[in-house]
């Protein structure tokens, strides 16, 4: 089937796939004649106070370019989560301990440090990172 052309002025809606929109009938949907009568209104916003902005801020800056430092940070920050834990008796499981890595307000930016640090290492130094995995 061939595409439509933009230029046209009469582009049948039937004729257009969107790949992450679902069609939906007119008749299934129902759709108000009229538009509502009622002015939005703006919702509140809270104003919110990062305390933390700042080291956020420090840690997404840290440019890694010594590639002893980033043998250092991809030692000290894991790449999975240290707290995980099973605890088995008779190979049945009695006790599990999720993630606790997603508490840790700076998780996000620690981790990104760690791509950094690695991704360093790899392209910059050539290094086998499988190590630090």
């Amino acid at each position: 089937m061939k595409a439509p052309d933009c230029n046209q002025q009469n582009i049948i809606t039937q004729d257009i796939a969107l790949v992450s929109w679902i069609w939906l009938d007119r008749q299934t949907v129902a759709i108000p004649s009229e538009p509502s009568t009622q002015p939005i209104q703006p919702q509140p916003t809270k104003p919110t106070s990062d305390l933390l902005q700042p080291l956020r801020h420090w840690l997404d800056n840290i440019n890694v370019r010594d590639a002893k430092v980033a043998r250092r940070l991809c030692q000290l920050i894991p790449a999975q989560c240290p707290f995980e834990r099973t605890i088995r008796l008779f190979g049945r499981t009695i006790l599990r301990i999720p993630p606790l890595c997603k508490l840790n307000p700076l998780y996000d930016e620690v981790v990104a440090l760690r791509f950094r640090a690695l991704c360093y290492l790899a392209d910059e130094c050539g290094e086998d990172i499988t190590p630090y995995c």
